[in-house]
């Protein structure tokens, strides 16, 4: 059986791009482990661990959050500054064992198709912070999600988050306990914009326009079919459109 043959904690950024742009080897980051412990098959041959970075740290500019890639679930949620549909999202995404490991970026970097959170961070239109060997940009998370090669020999070090207006979310499951089969989150921002998006429709999360829902083509399972996807995402926009305009009341 293969098996991680080096280990690698670097204590500075450029040490861990460098050790990352390696052609030589197959190396990954390592942020929480709580996906790459679960990989039985694509065993890397060494990990770059990034906790000694410093890139936890919860910072407030203006009306947005910038959120070091570091930081745990479990930080997030506990954080004075999340915004509770935030705080919500995240706790519905993993168990607390799970919450005290994974972390913000490796979340967004994974991306899970079926994660809340992520739909949040679509709907309250968060960015990525990128840094590679020559400088960082800052990408649109749909972006991001659109790109096929988003790191491109990068890292993720934070996440920008507008923590304006207000947020809720409507979810259909088999079960309260359940992944949710559609989830539908909205944001409307301070200025009366109103975006959504929403899991369970696409490959992915992603935003969605409530006039173009019949044009969606969710991906059918055991769970529903792609017209029941449609018709539950009809159903959960205009619950939760209505609900912002009354002032997110339940």
């Amino acid at each position: 059986m293969a098996s991680i043959r080096a280990y690698h904690r670097p204590t500075t950024l450029d040490a861990a791009l460098e050790l990352l742009a390696r052609e030589e080897v197959r190396s990954v980051p390592l942020a929480g482990g709580t996906v790459l412990n679960g990989l039985p098959t694509e065993i890397p041959e060494e990990v770059v661990d990034l906790q000694a970075l410093h890139l936890s740290d919860i910072s407030r500019d203006g009306a947005a959050l910038d959120v070091g890639s570091m930081t745990t679930l479990r930080d997030f949620v506990d954080h004075e500054w999340t915004p509770p549909a935030l705080r919500d999202l995240a706790l519905r995404q993993a168990p607390n064992t799970i919450r005290n490991a994974a972390t913000i970026g490796g979340t967004v970097a994974t991306a899970d198709p079926e994660s809340g959170l992520l739909a949040g961070f679509l709907a309250y239109s968060a960015t990525v912070r990128i840094t590679r060997a020559s400088g960082s940009e800052d990408v649109a998370l749909h972006d991001f999600f659109d790109d096929h090669n988003p790191l491109d020999g990068g890292l993720i070090t934070s996440i920008r988050i507008p923590i304006g207006g207000q947020a809720v979310f409507e979810a259909t499951a088999r079960t309260p306990a359940d992944t949710p089969i559609v989830l539908v989150v909205g944001h409307l921002s301070d200025a009366g914009s109103l975006r959504l998006a929403a899991t369970g429709v696409a490959s992915g999360p992603v935003i969605i326009d409530p006039g173009l829902i019949d044009d969606l083509e969710p991906p059918p399972d055991f769970r529903g079919s792609a017209a029941y996807r449609r018709h539950l995402a009809g159903v959960l926009a205009a619950r939760v459109s209505g609900r912002l305009q009354q002032g997110g009341a339940p």
